[in-house]
């Protein structure tokens, strides 16, 4: 494969002719709800309706189809969260190549699946580890054994040039350049081919990468002046949970001139359940990364024009009670207790009616009765109407009888739970 060294405008406008006609040219939407929270002018680009519904797509062509017969012939391999295994075994079966994908555990059943259909009989699916880390050694170990070509989801100038499309694309579709535009950021991919294309055709446009608060590798990168490894990533979001940013992508990210910030994941699970219940967006966790940030982590000035990228819309729809749940947790609505009742009748009654508030519910109880003791364990898990109820219901629970433990956020028995 002839590869280039580095990307630039010219690099990314050669890659959106490659893509012409293979990827969706995805909406530019405003958004009401959005525009109202920051008092601004606020538009989605919906790369969740690419597609692959991600735009991942954008880059696993533009890398596959500059491969050479001999190179197609060979076959590729990839690792991936999801989204860049599903553009790459659709690039894969367009093009009439043979492909493998390795995908870590963490990766939800829906991925699986339609990482399998879209590359049909050109694609195997390997499932290997937890982490993306995991998967990509498992591919890199297959390419250097077998010959086959690996395709990197995000650090290679060929994929970070495909992916920086997304960025001419929406200055096509406004007509102009907008005053800020928000990206999620995994391993810096998007972000990077964006920067490399603004740097020379958009300068003024304000470019915002944002991480998750439990996977913040390039934030790591930009502070150590190096790609260095994450010891631990929370992999709930899946699409951006990558333990370290790539070498191609960091320097571009360096030097683009790009602010970086993170979002808590229980504020992504909040967003998420905004998006389905007034946008009518199905997003994954990572494609609610940047809408989460606004207003927040990102602020924004009054009247702006600002763009947000929805990267992607491959949410298993069995993970909302989890997402329902982190969401709760974040807004300080849902509290756990360990509570020792006296096994005597009665003791639950007078907790009802002496501890809970009149808004109050009880969403989970798990009690076990022990004929050789006088107290009895439950786990009592509390919805509460606002957040400042907390208070009043920790002065109850203290001022009553029982024996109260509660359960922290971030502890070992927390994280069992949820």
């Amino acid at each position: 494969m002839q590869g280039i060294e580095t990307v630039s405008a010219r690099t990314v406008e050669e890659a959106a002719k490659r893509l012409a006609g293979v990827v969706t040219r995805t909406p530019l939407e405003p958004n009401e709800r959005l525009s109202a929270r920051v008092d601004a002018r606020v538009w989605l680009k919906r790369e969740d309706l690419q597609t692959v519904r991600s735009y991942k797509i954008r880059g696993a062509y533009n890398y596959i189809v500059q491969l050479d017969a001999e190179h197609r012939e060979r076959g590729v391999v990839c690792a991936s969260a999801g989204n860049h295994a599903q553009g790459v075994a659709y690039a894969c079966r367009r093009l009439g190549a043979n492909g493998r994908v390795y995908v870590p555990g963490t990766t939800p059943r829906q991925k699986r699946e339609r990482i399998a259909t879209l590359g049909g009989s050109h694609i195997e699916v390997i499932v290997v580890g937890e982490t993306y880390e995991d998967a990509f050694t498992a591919a890199k170990h297959d390419a250097e054994t077998t010959g086959a070509t690996l395709v990197p989801a995000f650090d290679a100038p060929e994929t970070v040039a495909g992916q920086g499309t997304v960025a001419m694309e929406v200055v096509a579709q406004l007509g102009f350049i907008p005053d800020v535009m928000v990206v999620p950021v995994g391993g810096g991919g998007l972000l990077a081919g964006i920067a490399a294309w603004a740097a020379e055709r958009a300068p003024e446009m304000r470019i915002v990468g944002v991480e998750p608060a439990g996977a913040t590798c390039m934030a790591a990168a930009l502070a150590a002046g190096e790609p260095v490894r994450l010891e631990n990533v929370d992999t709930f979001v899946d699409g951006a949970a990558v333990a370290q940013a790539g070498a191609v992508t960091y320097p571009l990210v360096r030097d683009g001139g790009v602010e970086l910030t993170d979002v808590a994941e229980g504020a992504i699970c909040t967003e998420m359940l905004a998006m389905y219940q007034s946008d009518g967006v199905i997003a994954e966790p990572a494609g609610a990364l940047a809408t989460a940030a606004l207003g927040t982590a990102v602020k924004i000035d009054p009247g702006q024009i600002v763009v947000c990228v929805v990267s992607g819309g491959n949410n298993d729809v069995s993970r909302y009670g989890e997402v329902l749940e982190r969401s709760l947790i974040h807004e300080g609505l849902k509290h756990y207790f360990l509570v020792g009742f006296p096994q005597e009748p009665g003791a639950l009654r007078r907790f009802l009616d002496e501890v809970l508030g009149p808004d109050d519910d009880i969403t989970r109880f798990e009690y076990v009765k022990r004929n050789s003791r006088e107290t009895g364990p439950a786990l009592i898990g509390v919805e509460l109407a606002r957040p400042g109820d907390l208070e009043g219901l920790l002065h109850r629970l203290e001022a009553s009888p029982l024996q109260v433990e509660r359960v922290e956020p971030g502890s070992p028995l927390f994280h069992f739970l949820v």
